[in-house]
């Protein structure tokens, strides 16, 4: 078990798939030394552990290989992809409100060279001839294209999520033809995600769509998107985000609780009482039934791994057996990996499986001690404390934050969450009425969260730790935790330092560094030298609910340990602007500017220059309405520089030629107004002569950008020429001026998307 977990991560490590043919004769090898194994004599047991650890790695390996390997031949036709199809299918997952429409998933019919499923977005614009509900047949004009999400150092790899629920590309609903619908579900069909989908929709509805009522939905149907951003902004800071979803532990609760009604609903017959113990009865009903509560609750990676511990205690408890808890906690493990490899990925695959295996360590579960509300009470407030500690260096290695008061937050919101919010909710489909109190429960538990989110030093934050410090953190604090004498706990400090004390890659002085994040169709570019920060521009908004600040850039800056010194912001265009105020949320100290972005204005960090070239102080606005009064910024050491062009465009490109000439040249350039052919003359860039460039842009993004003409005319001029959709997240140092590293490449894995190269390029 533990080799075919090595392996499955091995293969996920990829960073493109072999032929299926390697997949299968690695399968080979694995079966062969499994047999080996089991033919050896028991005086060579060392052997057939090290060949049983072969067989189980080459096993993981090739069947995870060989399962990613038919996903991507279901991938979508790169020459489909922008183009306007109809297709003919049936709406397989329930409909999620998102800004502007509609998301749900899709799965085609009939069509062979187009993917299974696919994700689409129904524009409000859009008028539906019905409403759309889950097991439908619908006729849609759509427009398809790739899986492609940004990608940034420790950020969320969206394209790996998509792959994981065998998703191969993403669309919007078109206006014509007119979308129709070809069938209505017969009462026998999808009855548990028409169930869902009902009953999410009745709470919504019971409670006017508050804030509130969307989170009795997500803890009843598992809908977690209906939870609003600021919610969960709120819940992460307090460490109860776990909470706010069918977890685990609202799983065992149910099965807690089915199983005592199925054994006392069996102690009614003595019939069955002669056929099966009651106590058996229960224990396996309890298990069924919350494998059905999972499902009804869409079946996610938490309810999955709950229902599977649950199975195996209720198997052994039936068979008279017991396992040591390493055995019973590795089958479980390795039996989720199986059934879903790319769970190894997810953040809440390790805190799910690490949380369990740290309470079974601390506490071996003897049934003999004190007994009472008191040693209850005292045992919670032990488990919690135990899991928070442990847990704290995972948690800086995946989210680069712990909340310090997550420990009290638990001990009031588990209880409240647990006991009330959750039985509430659920009878809420009997009762309806339920709901309304289930909703003022949670509103009043939010409200002493958001208070206690805002207190001084709530969250620590950290930069990203590598894996083997965060591995010693998790050991170090279990060791803390552990029963013992207290000079064998002290031995976890040491241990739980690394994950503490972690910072990020310094910066010489004299030196800088820039970071051209990405953030779809926008400009966000962070800039280091030995002691500050700046951030130039703060990508777009997203939509109502969403930005670049929120989702992209706050958490790049914190997996990097950075503090913002100034943010300064090249115009007015929302997608140059639209992160700002999550970013100043996040960062209250960071400092704008106090006089406009002008001409004149610059100042030094640590040897490095920065100078404001553009615009001149007579057109210079707070934040200019113009791309031809945008900012343009140069960043020069005296052995390499940088210059960063907001939107300007080829009329201030030559006022910049006239005024500057040769001092115009430089390393790096950002290219203005991503790549648009109103901007990049060819006298702009024989004057700058940059080694490198870099356009910051989404992919298939509305505009075209880069234009054909203007990639054409870099690379004729011989400039290396990078833009963000294809390159992800561009970091280049003054140390090495000619050298752009892509967060594409560094972190490539099969499951990315691989634009194909325009037409000419190799």
């Amino acid at each position: 078990m533990a080799g075919a977990i090595a392996g499955t991560a091995l293969q996920l490590r990829q960073p493109v798939l072999w032929p299926i043919g390697l997949y299968a004769l690695a399968a080979l090898v694995g079966l062969v030394a499994w047999l080996v194994s089991g033919l050896l004599p028991a005086r060579r047991h060392r052997t057939g552990l090290l060949l049983a650890l072969v067989a189980g790695l080459a096993v993981g390996f090739a069947q995870t290989g060989w399962r990613a390997g038919e996903r991507l031949a279901g991938a979508l036709a790169p020459a489909l992809e922008g183009h306007d199809l109809v297709l003919q299918g049936r709406v397989t997952g329930m409909p999620q409100r998102r800004d502007g429409g509609l998301r749900f998933e899709f799965t085609t019919e009939g069509e062979a060279l187009l993917p299974g499923r696919v994700v689409l977005f129904w524009p409000d614009a859009v008028a539906s001839p019905a409403p759309l509900h889950v097991g439908e047949r619908w006729q849609l004009p759509v427009r398809l294209r790739a899986p492609h999400g940004t990608l940034n150092p420790h950020g969320f790899d969206y394209e790996l999520w998509l792959f994981e629920q065998d998703i191969q590309a993403t669309g919007s609903v078109r206006p014509a033809p007119v979308p129709l619908r070809l069938q209505t579900p017969s009462w026998w069909e999808w009855p548990l995600e028409r169930a869902r989908e009902a009953v999410r929709d009745r709470i919504l509805e019971r409670t006017g769509g508050s804030s509130a009522g969307r989170v009795v939905a997500a803890l009843v149907t598992g809908d977690q998107s209906a939870i609003a951003p600021a919610d969960w902004t709120v819940f992460r800071l307090t460490g109860v985000a776990h909470l706010m979803s069918i977890s685990g532990l609202h799983v065992t609760m149910f099965a807690w609780l089915a199983a005592a009604v199925v054994g006392w609903l069996w102690r009614l017959s003595p019939r069955l009482m002669l056929r099966w113990p009651a106590q058996h009865a229960g224990l396996a009903g309890g298990v069924l039934l919350a494998a059905l509560y999972a499902a009804f609750s869409g079946w996610g990676l938490p309810s999955q791994r709950t229902v599977w511990m649950l199975a195996l205690a209720v198997l052994l408890r039936l068979s008279a057996r017991r396992w040591p808890w390493p055995v019973a906690w590795l089958v479980v493990f390795a039996l989720v990996v199986a059934i879903d490899p790319w769970g190894l990925m997810q953040a809440g695959f390790w805190l799910s499986f690490v949380a369990v295996a740290v309470l079974f360590a601390t506490d071996p579960g003897q049934v003999a001690g004190p007994r009472g509300r008191g040693a209850a009470v005292r045992r919670l407030l032990r488990e919690q404390g135990v899991v928070t500690f442990a847990l704290a260096p995972l948690g800086l290695m995946l989210f680069q934050q712990v909340s310090v008061v997550g420990l009290a937050a638990n001990l009031i919101a588990i209880p409240a969450i647990t006991l009330v919010v959750t039985p509430l909710a659920m009878a809420g489909i009997a009762m309806p009425p339920c709901w309304d109190l289930a909703a003022l429960a949670v509103e009043a538990l939010r409200s002493a969260l958001a208070w206690a989110a805002t207190l001084p030093g709530a969250t620590f934050s950290a930069a990203a730790p590598p894996l083997w410090a965060a591995a010693a953190g998790v050991l170090g604090g279990m060791l803390l935790v552990m029963p013992g004498p207290w000079r064998w706990r002290l031995l976890g400090l040491p241990l739980a330092l690394p994950v503490l004390l972690w910072r990020a890659e310094p910066v010489a002085p004299g030196d800088f560094e820039v970071l051209a994040a990405d953030v779809g169709q926008g400009s966000a570019i962070v800039v280091r030298t030995a002691g500050h920060v700046l951030l130039f521009d703060a990508g777009p908004r997203y939509g109502p609910r969403s930005d670049a600040g929120e989702r992209v850039l706050v958490p790049l800056l914190r997996a990097l340990g950075l503090r913002l010194d100034r943010l300064l912001l090249s115009h007015r265009d929302t997608d140059h602007t639209g992160g700002a105020e999550s970013v100043r949320a996040a960062q209250p100290a960071v400092a704008d500017f106090g006089a406009p972005c002008a001409r004149g204005l610059r100042w030094r960090w640590e040897g490095v220059d920065f100078e404001v070239l553009h615009p001149a102080p007579e057109a210079a606005r707070p934040l200019a309405q113009r791309n031809a009064d945008s900012c343009v910024l140069r960043i020069d050491n005296g052995r390499a520089s940088a210059l960063l062009t907001g939107d300007v465009e080829q009329a201030q490109e030559l006022q910049l030629v006239q005024e500057r000439g040769e001092g115009l040249r430089t390393d790096l350039l950002i290219v203005a107004h991503h790549g648009s052919r109103s901007s990049s003359s060819l006298p702009w860039l024989r004057a700058v002569r940059p080694r490198v460039a870099v356009a910051q842009n989404g992919w298939r993004n509305p505009f075209g950008h880069p234009a054909p003409e203007v990639r054409a005319r870099y690379l004729s001029e011989g400039i290396p020429f990078f833009e963000s959709a294809r390159c992800g997240a561009a970091r280049w140092r003054s140390t090495e001026p000619d050298a752009v590293r892509c967060e594409r490449v560094q972190a490539a894995r099969y499951w990315h998307h691989r634009p194909p190269l325009p037409e000419g390029e190799e």
